[in-house]
């Protein structure tokens, strides 16, 4: 019998505009020393730059975050006294994390002036599978590609 409590996994709520739970989890990740509003600003504004229609706009976003999202990411695990780097499938959620940690990552280094039109060039080469975010999935790709002679190290 357990001496704790279940947990349980906060759910996180979805935007008010989009009600979609990327497009909050978005606006988590952009926003800086709490200032949310500003935030929902810039996302919004992007959104609204990949197109007029809120459907359509909704759907680019999705379609560009399922091309940044890896499907492998490497994990250390010490075995024997070294350590050694081992592929595991990547949960979904965690996808979506990491792809829009990446998304973030790659609009703040580019050049444009606004953070929201950085944020849109960003999401545009990630529809068309090129720019930094996708840069950074290959990478783990590649990194899991080379280590899978150590995948039988699994737990």
């Amino acid at each position: 019998m357990p001496r704790k409590k279940k947990t349980y996994k906060a759910q996180p709520c979805t935007d008010f505009k989009y009600r979609c739970l990327e497009i909050s989890k978005l606006i988590n990740v952009i926003m800086k020393s709490g200032k949310k509003p500003k935030a929902e600003n810039i996302v919004y504004s992007t959104l609204s730059m990949l197109h007029p229609r809120q459907e359509k706009s909704l759907e680019l976003f999705l379609q560009a975050l399922e091309n940044i999202k890896p499907l492998v990411e490497v994990k250390s695990k010490r075995v024997g006294g070294a350590n050694y780097r081992i592929p595991v499938e990547v949960k979904h959620t965690r996808r979506t994390t990491l792809a829009l940690r990446w998304i973030k990552a790659a609009a703040t280094i580019r050049s444009e002036k606004t953070m929201s039109l950085k944020l849109y060039k960003e999401l545009m080469d990630a529809l068309n599978k090129k720019g930094t975010a996708i840069k950074y999935r290959d990478e783990m790709h590649k990194l899991a590609e080379v280590n899978k002679a150590f995948s039988h190290f699994k737990t």
